[in-house]
């Protein structure tokens, strides 16, 4: 009996110590964990701060190509745009090299007409030709070419070209006089100014 009750003093001892060692180690564990879940914190931080620099890198990447893919395809569009402009504008004016080598012909045909003639041979033959002038300026008129109106009209600069100033009564400041050349219109291009006389 006395033997039992030394074991368990002993036993009590021994449960008392390992409690009072345990409670001495507990703390060092807690402190322990403590510096661990700082460390880890701060290494969340760490990588979250980096994740925020390479998300904010990607966006700025993002739009700049963004920027520049826009520039391009409005680049893309004028340049369309630009070019469909140019074929208009060539198609509707194709004729005016042709037309602009015609018109000293149309003069030479006006010149010629304007000839005063007795001679019946001579007449028939400026028949002929006033028909073939007439049949060009048909053909002139279906591409779209008109003549400028000039005698009696006020200048224009835009459709006329003053070789002469007059004083002459009977007609107002500015007016055209007389027309010492026609001038000619495609569609709605001036091919060749008139050559005017203007009254001052």
């Amino acid at each position: 009996m006395a033997e039992e009750k030394h074991t368990l003093e002993e036993e009590a001892v021994s449960t008392n110590e390992e409690q009072n060692v345990q409670e001495e180690i507990e703390p060092i564990f807690d402190e322990e964990k403590e510096e661990g879940a700082e460390d880890s914190s701060s290494a969340e931080d760490e990588k979250l701060a980096q994740l925020e620099e390479q998300i904010t890198a990607l966006q700025k990447e993002l739009e700049e190509k963004e920027n520049r893919y826009l520039r391009l395809q409005a680049d893309f569009e004028n340049s369309r745009r630009r070019a469909r402009l140019d074929y208009e504008a060539a198609q509707k004016y194709r004729a005016q090299n042709l037309i602009s080598d015609i018109l000293p012909v149309l003069d030479n045909f006006e010149r010629a007409l304007n000839v005063e003639t007795d001679h019946e041979q001579t007449k028939s033959l400026l028949q002929g030709m006033e028909m073939i002038y007439r049949s060009l300026l048909d053909a002139l008129k279906k591409e779209g070419v008109e003549v400028i109106e000039s005698e009696g009209k006020e200048f224009d600069p835009n459709f006329h070209q003053a070789v002469m100033q007059v004083a002459e009564e009977g007609y107002d400041s500015n007016i055209v006089v007389e027309e010492f050349q026609k001038g000619y219109v495609l569609k709605d291009r001036v091919i060749r100014p008139a050559m005017v006389k203007v009254n001052q």
